[in-house]
């Protein structure tokens, strides 16, 4: 609105910076600092992983150092009872730790390389986790926890924070 002498003024629906262009004075930070970032906004730290990448890699880590663990044993003179146990042949000693020398592989480079941004090793994780779970529903109920601990690695890696984060840049 005009008034007589041409001055605009704000209408009743209009703010003190409503269409004539003004902009707001900049906000001037209290003792004459220089005005930096605002401590109470949430930007998300876009480079480190979020939780859920986290929990997943020690979760993966965990079940590699396990397998490493099964491996050693494996070579121990426990070795013949745990192909036994296995695969039902007490002499399968060199194919037992030969699978679970492949097995720790595939769930400890996932849990060093997510860390690092790396999409293939979300992938693998995924494969692996999808792999758990179906071997897991064969050996019901002996297989709860790893049933468990596979679903919850499957669920971490599909949520979407986890996705954000590997479509990002490197």
């Amino acid at each position: 609105m005009s008034d007589q002498y041409g001055d605009e003024r704000p209408g009743p629906y209009q703010g003190v910076y409503g269409s004539s262009g003004q902009q707001p004075p900049p906000q001037q930070p209290p003792y004459g600092g220089q005005p930096g970032p605002n401590p109470y906004s949430y930007a998300p730290d876009l480079t480190a992983p979020p939780k859920q990448v986290r929990i997943a890699a020690a979760i993966s880590l965990g079940l590699g150092a396990l397998c490493v663990l099964l491996g050693l044993f494996a070579l121990t003179s426990a070795g013949a009872e745990i192909a036994n146990v296995l695969t039902g042949d007490p002499d399968a000693k060199g194919l037992v730790v030969g699978v679970i020398l492949v097995t720790s592989l595939a769930y400890i480079l996932p849990a060093i390389f997510l860390r690092k941004r790396r999409r293939w090793a979300r992938t693998l994780l995924i494969v692996v986790a999808a792999l758990g779970i179906g071997g897991g529903i064969t050996a019901l109920p002996a297989s709860l926890l790893g049933l468990a601990l596979h679903g919850t690695l499957l669920y971490l890696m599909l949520q979407e924070p986890t996705k954000r984060w590997f479509q990002g840049p490197r």
